[in-house]
């Protein structure tokens, strides 16, 4: 591997238990799930997470717990974000981030800024963080495009900020962003469904939601598409292709949960306003599950 973030990272959920506290024996079970099984590297407390519904105390005992099970195996990536440059600051600045190897930073939500103050905010955000800095663009929960211009502009005028997770379901933006970065600045898919292809194109790898259930398989496709074995790689992702359009037509991390509970590693429990997935989905999952 040429960098920490290259290969396959997962954002990992928060599990539940039926009271709704944080479950941390299933969070253990599924960081040692992971690590056993390929992942190159963890993300805590991203969206998948349930960041929006995660008190700052419990943030803190969930990376505690996950700094612990992992032991240094693998990097782990912390998300701090949000649309308050000031509340951003003050949580890098705040936090133990001694054994956090990069921080994933969301582009601002819901304020719908300019190009300019997207710019301005991570500016910001680079110079208070002691971190290497992933930039997160994710337009359908931000209601905003962080333009790939505006994102290599970052990537050009500050060190730290060293990769873009993009997950805007947009190839034509990737491409650009692939095409256009400069050295040592990193282009990792958060689409799970265009990972692959985007690896092939020049991309670092992804930062997956589904990888967290099928580990073994998912990071072994992306290490494939790294090695350029493009037909191997096709047979692996032909194989996941069902159950990544599974876990996103309700919500994200409903989906999720309902593959992992399937596969005994957590409950299905989300926090309000998020629910379970119906039981229809959770019978299409099963049956996938069951027949893998």
């Amino acid at each position: 591997m040429t960098n920490k973030f290259e290969g396959t990272g997962v954002a990992l959920i928060t599990p539940f238990k039926e009271d709704l506290s944080v479950d941390f024996d299933a969070l253990s079970k599924l960081v040692d799930y992971n690590i056993e099984n390929g992942t190159n590297y963890l993300v805590v407390s991203g969206t998948t997470g349930e960041s929006a519904t995660i008190s700052r105390e419990e943030k803190k005992a969930i990376l505690e717990t996950v700094v612990k099970v992992t032991n240094k195996r693998v990097p782990i990536v912390l998300g701090i974000g949000g649309n308050n440059t000031a509340s951003v600051i003050e949580e890098i600045t705040s936090t133990n981030l001694n054994d956090v190897d990069a921080i994933l930073s969301v582009s601002p939500y819901y304020s719908k800024p300019t190009q300019e103050g997207v710019y301005q905010h991570f500016k910001a955000v680079s110079k208070a963080s002691p971190k290497p800095i992933i930039l997160y663009n994710v337009p359908g929960r931000t209601a905003s495009n962080m333009l790939p211009e505006t994102t290599l502009r970052l990537a050009r005028d500050f060190e730290n900020i060293i990769a873009v997770k993009e997950a805007g379901n947009n190839v034509q933006q990737y491409l650009e962003l692939i095409k256009n970065k400069p050295d040592g600045f990193s282009i990792i898919s958060g689409d799970d469904d265009l990972a692959l292809g985007i690896v092939l194109a020049g991309g670092s790898g992804v930062i997956s939601v589904i990888g967290q259930a099928f580990p073994k398989e998912f990071a072994k496709m992306i290490q494939l598409g790294l090695k350029r074995n493009v037909d191997e790689a096709y047979k692996l992702h032909f194989k996941l292709t069902d159950i990544m359009g599974y876990i996103f037509s309700e919500n994200n991390p409903a989906g999720i949960k309902a593959v992992l509970a399937e596969k005994g590693l957590c409950k299905p429990d989300v926090r309000l306003p998020l629910v379970q997935a119906t039981n229809g989905l959770k019978e299409q999952i099963a049956h996938y599950v069951k027949t893998f």
